[in-house]
């Protein structure tokens, strides 16, 4: 994979690059070079815009100002990717965006939490002004490859079918669980699939 451009992994809610681990074994350093930033959200009370601020700063940090990316969100972080693409300028750079298990489409679980308290979960909600302009506002995405992998009896994203993104190609993964989607070599093996395709 020496042609294929830096990949960008972005953790979710009340996770940490460490979730990544089983994901960077299967990949044994067949997409190098490789960033996994920490974004640490507050437990969800950060908003998703300064995250998706705070995720360009460090592939600016790390890559320069204009190397092309590929870029996988998990659950939360797939949103933060996808605003980070779509509304601060990271689609010029993005050649691949691969959402596994985000809210795309928002999350009843997010429903109940009030934007003063989780502003970040409340982002997540079904129709929430931030997913709202996500998917009103496709020209965000033009150019960039995007494709979803979901989990059908998720109880993070709720519905499982909502988690994908307005464009590209949608798969299911034949896994049970929201955390399953990086820790089942029955997801895993798709998904090393997505990343190693030129």
């Amino acid at each position: 994979m020496a042609s294929a451009p830096p990949l960008v992994l972005v953790h979710g809610l009340w996770d940490t690059p460490r979730l990544f681990d089983r994901l960077k074994i299967k990949l044994d350093e067949r997409r190098s070079p490789l960033l996994i930033p920490y974004l640490p959200n507050r437990l969800g009370a950060t908003p998703i815009l300064e995250l998706a601020h705070r995720l360009g700063s460090q592939i600016e940090a790390t890559f320069g100002p204009h190397t092309q990316i590929d870029l996988l969100g998990f659950s939360m972080g797939g949103v933060i990717g996808r605003t980070w693409i779509q509304l601060q300028g990271g689609r010029s750079r993005t050649r691949r965006f691969i959402s596994v298990g985000s809210p795309q489409q928002g999350t009843l679980t997010a429903q109940p939490w009030p934007s003063w308290l989780l502003a970040g979960i409340a982002d997540m909600k079904w129709g929430s002004p931030l997913l709202r302009q996500l998917n009103t506002n496709l020209e965000g995405l033009d150019g960039v490859e995007c494709c979803s992998f979901y989990c059908a009896a998720d109880l993070m994203v709720l519905p499982g079918w909502r988690a994908v993104l307005p464009l590209g190609p949608r798969q299911p993964l034949p896994v049970r669980t929201h955390q399953q989607l990086l820790q089942h070599p029955a997801a895993l093996e798709p998904l090393v699939a997505e990343l190693l395709r030129p």
